[in-house]
């Protein structure tokens, strides 16, 4: 029998010591992917996207009916109060204002005078019975007359009295100052307001979002001409996710970023929270104040927004995908200790999208796995650690997560 030469010991030497750290690494327990807590810097934010609004919007349209003969401005406009934006024909409007003068004319220069030599008439005749009522009454006196006669004439007084009267109130109507006069001059200021209101101004100063109407346009009241954004504060109105409130406070200060120029980063202040959620989205409207605004920036549009909530400079961090079992600032973590994995619980302080601060519970350099590795992974087993790098602020972890917004 030949004896086994120097290389079967070797050979053997090497597949004992193989099996030997097979069994150890198996004793050992599974290789899990885990994090080391440390601490760093942690700013927490809330994401979202928003549309730029400014403080005010009007709508300018007629209050006529007409057809538009002229436009003066165009969308991007800036108009001051009183800026004309457009100009219509009415002939109806312009041939009532016509008539209302002439009809006022025709009082001062016709009917005033003919009322007055009305009066001077009346007045004549009242004199004139009067007279004939008193030589009635001398003769019926000398017994030379009837006084039936003196009856007549008294009676004739009394009518040329009543003429006189009615006589005196209608040049007192027609007088400079009279009623007739004032309600023939409110007739003209009325017809005058009319065809003023053919011009269509700006009430108060501002840009002009949209126009709706060409010259030979036929306009109604009802139709709208006109979109003009107010000058006055910009604001991003941002809805967000209802479970984010518990950490949004008014004066927080936040960065925006639009799409059309996402290289130009500026910054605004939460300047409102809504006291209502909407039902059908979950979300609460907040408004954010630009101050001071951007040349770039234009009214709808769309702005992302990010918001910081929370800051610290030396924070105790885990990665959120380590957390089990998150409840308001409670949580869990399986802990590697001494090559076993050890559940404990956690209280937890700001969150960003990629990073948990840790309160209590939990130390810096403790091995922490990640919840994909703890699945199903009983309290006391054995595993060995196979470490992870944390996720860095800023890196492709914490990417942006827009709430999908739908603008009515």
């Amino acid at each position: 029998m030949t004896k086994p030469g120097p290389k079967t010991w070797i050979l053997v030497a090497v597949v004992l010591a193989a099996g030997a750290g097979l069994a150890w690494r198996s004793l050992q327990g599974p290789a899990l992917p885990v994090y080391r807590l440390e601490t760093r810097p942690l700013v927490q934010t809330v994401v979202a996207t928003g549309r730029v609004v400014n403080h005010s919007r009007v709508q300018a349209g007629s209050e006529v009916t007409g057809i538009v003969i002229e436009r003066r401005v165009k969308e991007g406009d800036r108009v001051a109060a009183g800026d004309v934006l457009a100009v219509l024909r009415s002939d109806d409007l312009a041939a009532k204002l016509r008539e209302a003068e002439g009809a006022l004319l025709s009082l001062r220069r016709s009917v005033r005078p003919q009322a007055e030599a009305a009066l001077r008439q009346a007045e004549a005749q009242l004199l004139q019975a009067q007279r004939e009522k008193q030589r009635r009454a001398d003769l019926v006196a000398r017994q030379l007359v009837s006084a039936e006669l003196a009856e007549q004439a008294t009676q004739a007084e009394v009518v040329a009295r009543a003429a006189a009267d009615r006589a005196r109130a209608a040049a007192m109507a027609l007088a400079p100052g009279g009623s007739d006069e004032r309600q023939a001059i409110e007739r003209v200021e009325a017809a005058k307001a009319a065809v003023a209101k053919t011009v269509i101004r700006a009430a108060r100063a501002g840009t002009v979002l949209t126009r709706n109407a060409e010259p030979g346009d036929l306009v109604q009241p009802a139709r709208v001409l006109f979109d003009l954004a107010l000058d006055g504060p910009t604001e991003i109105l941002l809805p967000v996710d209802e479970k984010n409130l518990s950490v949004l406070k008014l004066g927080q200060t936040a960065i925006c970023i639009t799409e059309a120029f996402p290289s130009q980063p500026f910054a605004a202040r939460l300047s409102y929270i809504a006291p209502s959620v909407d039902a059908q989205r979950g979300t609460a409207e907040l408004r954010l104040t630009v101050d001071p605004v951007p040349a770039f920036l234009r009214q709808d549009m769309t702005v992302s927004v990010n918001v910081q909530t929370g800051a610290r400079d030396a924070a105790l961090v885990v990665p959120n995908d380590a957390l089990l079992d998150v409840s308001g600032d409670r949580a869990a973590l399986r802990l590697l200790r001494d090559g076993r994995i050890v559940r404990v619980p956690v209280q937890i302080g700001l969150r960003s999208l990629a990073l948990t601060e840790i309160i209590a519970g939990a130390t810096a350099g403790d091995v922490v796995l990640a919840s994909a590795a703890a699945v199903d992974r009983a309290d006391g087993a054995r595993a060995r650690p196979a470490p992870q790098a944390l996720p860095a602020t800023g890196s492709a972890a914490e990417t942006r997560r827009e709430i999908p917004v739908r603008f009515n």
